[in-house]
């Protein structure tokens, strides 16, 4: 029986922020399914943090792409720094998100509020009490637990209030999905004491595999930035607080006499100015811009060594989802991450790549040297990587997950 559903996320294609490319892909699957979906989101503005040239001028837009429609609003997009700023601008396009989804025509089955930002989840509270349905909550990263972690906030008194708050978005849903066991652990923690529990369910983050296929080293993008024969080092995703991009610049100051080894950082983010500079600095580190989204597997492709670099105390709040489209393109990973957490296991069971302590780099260029030398290697837990892959998550898998929740929670 189709559905109708109402999807409330900061991000949608053509965004090229990673939780857009991942709500795309469960849209276009329950849209091929014949569900009718409608979407609240922002205008594009991920890539450089500012409105795309092409979407400017208005404060919201409506776009309908067959069984789709989508609801595009101003973000007020802010340094990512600059945290009250940015605090001031999630609550800015929350409001428009909330007063969009009143004057959207129902009956809905369910509602799905994307998190972070946390606002969202109370977006999709009024969403959800005002076509009378069920809500869902994903949690992509929990707040404020990472922004605590990394010492953006400190103050006790607004450590506390930013708690009570998450904890009264959870305590209005009929479900939260999460990425991982961690997170789960995480959020059962903080709800025993709500008297209407949400139901917790683990759905990971996934990419469509037959978006990102593997392919040879030898791309458009390699020859574009002059990259010729050299063994490539990527990190391609967010440049943000989370990741220790220490490692990879300590690797190649290391490395830099090396004429063979070139270490790429593709993507946006806080850190990019910090980035391009150290990149001044040395000449076998290349930064580069966010590249179109239709480019990814060949972006992906050009590497032969992938790199998740997530700071120490993340692992059971953030699971960073590059690791599955790095999987889809056939090629190795070396993850500094928490032991025993989400990404230490998938790379472990894989055999798909090397896990590594946070923030070590002892173990880091010991890993990355292995790799560095050995191209057979690399190519058999590329294989691998891609193997797993096909063989847990698809697209198809994932959707239907949600929908299985959903057709639950009406019963």
């Amino acid at each position: 029986m189709a559905m109708r559903l109402l999807v409330i996320t900061p991000h949608f294609e053509p965004d090229t922020a990673p939780t857009g490319i991942i709500v795309t892909s469960l849209v276009e699957q329950w849209a091929k399914q014949g569900h009718q979906i409608e979407v609240i989101t922002s205008l594009p503005w991920y890539e450089k943090h500012e409105i795309e040239n092409h979407w400017k001028g208005k404060i919201f837009r409506r776009e309908e792409k067959e069984s789709v429609t989508i609801t595009r609003l101003h973000p007020f997009p802010q340094d990512k720094n600059k945290l009250l700023r940015r605090l001031i601008s999630f609550l800015a396009f929350s409001f428009l998100a909330a007063i969009a989804s009143l004057f959207k025509r129902g009956p809905f089955d369910t509602v799905i509020a994307l998190s972070p930002p946390l606002t969202l989840g109370n977006v999709g509270k009024v969403a959800a009490s005002r076509h009378r349905c069920k809500l869902i909550l994903n949690l992509q990263d929990i707040f404020p637990d990472v922004a605590v972690t990394l010492g953006k906030i400190k103050s006790r008194s607004s450590i506390r209030i930013l708690k009570k708050y998450e904890k009264f978005t959870y305590s209005g849903c009929d479900a939260i999905t999460v990425l991982s066991k961690d997170l789960e652990e995480n959020v059962n923690n903080k709800i025993d004491t709500i008297k209407s529990r949400p139901q917790i369910q683990v759905i990971p983050n996934f990419l469509i595999s037959s978006s990102i296929k593997p392919q040879g080293r030898f791309t458009n993008y390699r020859e574009e930035h002059h990259l010729g024969e050299k063994l490539v080092v990527m990190y391609a995703g967010n440049l943000g607080n989370s990741q220790s991009f220490e490692l990879i610049t300590n690797a190649a100051r290391k490395h830099n006499e090396k004429d063979d080894i070139v270490y790429v950082i593709n993507g946006s983010g806080a850190m990019s100015d910090q980035l391009k500079q150290q990149a001044n600095q040395l000449k076998n580190l290349l930064v580069v811009d966010y590249q179109p989204i239709e480019r990814l597997s060949e972006v992906l492709a050009t590497a032969d060594i992938h790199l998740v670099p997530l700071r120490v105390g993340l692992g059971d709040m953030s699971v960073p989802s590059k690791i599955y489209s790095v999987f889809a393109s056939g090629r190795p990973v070396i993850a500094s991450i928490d032991p025993g957490t989400e990404i230490d296991r998938i790379v472990t069971e894989s055999k798909g790549g090397i896990a590594v302590p946070p923030d070590d780099f002892d173990s880091f260029i010991l890993a990355l040297e292995n790799l560095i030398e050995n191209s057979e290697l690399r190519e058999e837990m590329g294989k691998k990587a891609r193997v797993w892959l096909e063989n847990c998550y698809s697209s198809e898998t994932i959707a239907d997950s949600y929908l299985d929740l959903i057709d639950r929670l009406n019963r």
